[in-house]
C-alpha cells in the first residue's frame, strides 16, 4: 500500500464519517423539535435568556 492509495482512502472514510455524524445530528434535532415536552432554547422568544441552555 502506497500513499497514492492510502490518502484518498482516508479522505473518503473521513468524509463518510462526517456525513454520518451530520445525519445523526439532524435526526436528533428533528426529534427534539417534534417533542412538545423538550426544554426550550434560551434564544426562544418565550424563554428567559438567563436560564440554563437546553442542550446542557
Amino acid at each position: 500500500m502506497d500513499a497514492a492509495f492510502l490518502v484518498p482512502l482516508l479522505a473518503m472514510m473521513t468524509l463518510l464519517a462526517g456525513c454520518a455524524w451530520a445525519l445523526w445530528s439532524k435526526e436528533a434535532v428533528q426529534s427534539r423539535m417534534d417533542d412538545p415536552n423538550a426544554r426550550k432554547s434560551t434564544m426562544a422568544a418565550d424563554k428567559s435568556s438567563t436560564g440554563t441552555p437546553a442542550d446542557v
